[in-house]
């Protein structure tokens, strides 16, 4: 058992049971404006050691009052830390989702994929703006996509 798993351990006891809440905690301190990732890390850590929720930290913590977009932007990020967090802890569903989103890639099925996402509507906003490149792959990529690639040397492979 490690420090953090102890102190929640501590805390459960002392409070009869009742869920331990946590408010990030941030993992670092260098990273004003950033500090829903490093609480999201923290959130992530703490959860997977047995925290029962988790709070969201904005961007803007320690620097202005968050706007609508900086509260969106440290729920997401919250999230994605409980999510992580199931996944490890074997929460049923959990990996199964992440399972079906790895099937969408791997098919290059963009409806799936924004569908499956923890924010579909900046996914779909991202990949209508992707650039010059309107493929079935991605504007990063192009014809390097490593899905296109490996699906056309399997293809080749098969013959």
């Amino acid at each position: 058992m490690n420090q953090i798993e102890a102190n929640i351990l501590l805390q459960k006891r002392i409070c009869h049971g009742a869920p331990f809440y946590v408010l990030g905690p941030l993992v670092t301190d260098f990273a004003p404006g950033y500090d829903h990732i490093t609480g999201a890390i923290g959130g992530a850590i703490a959860a997977s050691a047995g925290a029962d929720f988790l709070c969201y930290v904005t961007p803007a913590e320690h620097l202005k009052l968050p706007s609508t977009e900086d509260v969106h932007e440290g729920v997401i990020a919250s999230r994605i830390a409980a999510h992580a967090a199931d996944i490890v802890k074997g929460i049923p569903g959990a990996m199964e989702h992440d399972i079906a989103m790895a099937k969408c890639r791997n098919k290059l099925d963009w409806k799936g994929q924004i569908e499956l996402s923890v924010d579909p509507e900046k996914a779909r906003r991202f990949r209508d703006m992707g650039g010059t490149y309107k493929g079935d792959a991605c504007s990063m990529c192009g014809s390097y996509c490593a899905m296109k690639v490996y699906q056309k040397a399997t293809r080749r492979n098969e013959k």
